[in-house]
């Protein structure tokens, strides 16, 4: 595990500790990739931890007068589904976002993360990629910028520098007058899932011709790739069934996959083309946004963290403060634990369950400054100064919460093991709609596995809970 956490109250100091640390540092936001890599040992080399979620301003989304659209290095998956500028001039992203894993998730993944990790199969890639982005890297010697295409190198592999942080996420927003795109994916379940190949398309049209295509798909080669040929056809054609067709094939040739645990070379070649011709379809009928969400579930808080105004390091020792349940708490020798083995460790609320240490089963679920979180998957000095809540602490005194009652009821429990984080899902649910439809409570538990009871009664419960 690592030896020293800082957190940083502003860009400099993050850059300046990357240039002194050199490789074994790294810059940590959402952390739900990196802490799987700390855990499995892929990342033993990292003795210096760099937290930026502390950096006021860096979660914004904004539109400049160039009419280019800017990602700071800490917007999540969620806010882009819940942005306004994104879903209606950046849609592929928005599609792309609502995609990837599950609200505790979304609500900690950074897009700047997913492209950093640099998986062929990272859903957000793709349509930035067709989007034609750009990333800033910032360093002590200056800053430059890279296109997308050519931050890649391979898998996992890009061309930042050990000293370099992404600051900027740049792309041009699409005109709805002339431009429309979409994302499509393709897993082996509806939630959760690493996509066995997904695609995303960005038309130019004048008049009914296109005029420029962009054809990006991933989880298909080592890196996300472009459907060259596929694009060049498509210039000066409209779209038709024979069009589409070719354009399927076209884009079918392209790809480069490999057989692996999810999928065959062979299914994956067929199944890009079957989904080049779904959305290709889809655009021609303008049915893209049909399926999206007016008001997406997020599980997430209207604030935002604690910002510092200091610098604050922590070593395995060093206390960290925190507010858990409305109860101050210090807490030493937790700084190289996850946030889960600190609550459960030290602070004795064990409520709050390990299920697969992976950000995968949801047992862990808790609400950490205002939005559900998994905590397997946040590292422990991150609490400081922040509010948590667990599983203990919603009943009110005696007063169980409605949600407690109604799974009381309907016997939405088995085994158990699932169930606080079943249940701080839905109080969280509550908070954000208090009537919510079957599928928004279905959206709501996604990222909450069971392995006994099948759902039913689950969702029974928290129907009968906002009744």
């Amino acid at each position: 595990m690592w030896r020293e956490y800082i957190t940083v109250s502003n860009v400099e100091g993050a850059i300046n500790i990357l240039a002194e640390r050199g490789p074994s540092s790294r810059i940590i936001a959402g952390a739900t990739d990196l802490m799987l890599e700390i855990e499995n040992g892929t990342r033993a080399d990292i003795d210096t931890l760099i937290d930026i979620t502390r950096i006021d301003e860096l979660n914004r989304i904004i539109l400049d007068e160039d009419d280019v659209i800017h990602l700071g290095p800490l917007v999540t998956h969620n806010q882009c589904v819940d942005s306004k500028l994104i879903v209606e001039q950046a849609f592929p992203l928005a599609q792309a976002a609502w995609d990837v894993g599950a609200p505790q998730i979304r609500n900690r993944g950074t897009i700047a993360g997913n492209l950093i990790t640099a998986s062929p199969a990272n859903d957000t890639i793709t349509p930035l990629m067709a989007l034609d982005a750009k990333v800033t890297l910032r360093s002590t010697s200056g800053e430059r910028i890279v296109p997308l295409d050519e931050f890649f190198t391979g898998v996992r592999e890009t061309v930042m520098k050990s000293d370099e942080m992404l600051v900027d996420i740049s792309f041009p927003a699409l005109d709805s007058q002339n431009q429309q795109g979409a994302f499509a994916k393709l897993g082996l379940r509806e939630a959760q899932a690493i996509a066995v190949v997904n695609l995303a398309v960005v038309l130019t049209k004048e008049s009914d011709k296109v005029s420029a295509a962009a054809i990006t798909m991933g989880s298909v080669a080592p890196t996300v790739i472009h459907a060259v040929e596929a694009e060049k056809y498509l210039v000066g054609h409209t779209l038709d069934e024979k069009s589409i067709s070719q354009v399927a094939d076209l884009t079918m040739e392209a790809s480069k996959p490999i057989d692996d645990v999810r999928a065959s070379a062979a299914y994956r070649k067929k199944m890009v083309r079957v989904l080049t011709n779904r959305l290709l379809e889809t655009l021609l009928e303008g049915g893209e946004r049909d399926h999206f969400p007016s008001k997406p579930i997020l599980l997430a808080g209207d604030g935002e963290p604690y910002a510092f105004d200091e610098q604050i390091t922590h070593q395995n020792g060093d206390p960290i403060q925190t507010t858990v349940n409305g109860t101050p708490y210090t807490v030493t020798g937790a700084g190289h634990k996850s946030l889960l083995r600190m609550l459960r460790e030290d602070l004795h609320l064990v409520g709050s369950k390990e299920g697969c240490a992976e950000g995968e089963c949801g047992a862990c679920t808790v609400i950490l400054d205002g939005s559900a979180i998994m905590s397997c998957l946040v590292p422990a000095p991150r609490a400081h100064r922040a509010v948590i809540q667990t599983i203990e602490g919603v009943a009110e005194g005696d007063e169980l919460h409605p949600v407690q009652e109604t799974f009381i009821h309907d016997g939405a429990v088995q085994c158990g093991y699932c169930t606080p984080g079943m249940i701080m899902s839905a109080v969280k649910l509550l908070e954000e709609k208090s009537e919510p439809t079957t599928d928004e409570i279905k959206y709501a538990i996604a990222g909450n596995l069971c392995r006994c009871t099948g759902y039913h009664k689950i969702i029974q419960a928290i129907e009968n809970a906002a009744d």
